[in-house]
């Protein structure tokens, strides 16, 4: 459900607060501009386990709907909600720290960086080595020759920079412990990129593919990792999102929309 907020704030942007998992969490997100976030979002969140107890890593936030996700979900966990888009770590602010947060708050922070940065420069911009349990990435998944929008905002969101996969793997390499695990949702066409970005980085990958209905194409993938693994490939059972006909969601995907299940 979306409420309307009060017509202009900020940078003059209007803004609309968001419930998500039956009112577990709360979005403030920009109405008319930017990454608007819903299902890709709850289903990358869905990867890390419902009994998570450590420190997850929510690289490319937007707003912080995944990271919220799983803070709602995973009671023991702490989040860190990563976002370059000063605008954008605003609204993940201003969500994580809006009064039907309040739950959530003291377990959710929030960190205005670039996630590309490697070395000494992502170091001095909070992203330490080995710091985190788990890193979750919906990176922008629309290749350049796409059709581009107008928005500005929208488009650092939606269009990725050349070699986008390769740094932002490198970097959840270096910002997770061994042992921790990593999960990125993206578009089919993308899957090479990502095998090769994490290849001797992250094993035992899973990887899902989401399908919008039982005899349509998949629309995302979901690849899960965990760093440092030797243990071999596997491809689960896909993720249906809708029956036949009509427009609800299918038991398992309206789970997990929900916050209700974990995805693997």
């Amino acid at each position: 459900m979306t409420t309307p907020q009060s017509d202009l704030h900020e940078d003059n942007i209007p803004e609309t607060l968001d419930v998500f998992h039956r009112g577990a969490f709360h979005l403030v997100q920009p109405a008319l501009k930017g990454h608007r976030s819903g299902v890709d979002a709850m289903i990358l969140a869905s990867v890390v386990p419902t009994d998570f107890a450590g420190r997850v890593v929510d690289l490319g936030s937007g707003a912080g709907a995944a990271g919220l996700a799983v803070a709602a979900r995973c009671k023991k966990s702490r989040v860190l909600l990563v976002e370059r888009s000063e605008l954008m770590a605003r609204f993940a602010r201003k969500s994580v720290n809006h009064p039907l947060n309040a739950a959530l708050q003291p377990r959710i922070d929030v960190l205005e960086a670039d996630v590309s940065l490697a070395g000494k420069a992502r170091i001095a911009a909070g992203l330490k080595d080995n710091d985190f349990d788990f890193a979750i990435m919906n990176p922008p998944f629309n290749d350049a020759a796409d059709r581009r929008t107008p928005d500005a905002l929208k488009a650092e969101a939606h269009v990725m920079p050349e070699g986008m996969f390769e740094k932002w793997v490198r970097t959840a390499a270096a910002i997770v412990r061994p042992g921790g695990g990593l999960a990125i949702i993206a578009r089919p066409a993308s899957l090479q990129d990502i095998l090769a970005a994490v290849a001797g980085r992250f094993g035992g990958l899973k990887i899902l593919a989401v399908h919008p209905r039982p005899e349509k194409d998949a629309i995302r993938i979901v690849i899960s990792g965990i760093r440092g693994s030797r243990a071999g490939l596997s491809i689960t059972p896909p993720l249906v999102l809708h029956g036949e006909d009509g427009h609800g969601f299918t038991p398992r995907a309206d789970a997990i929309n929900n916050g209700l299940a974990s995805l693997f």
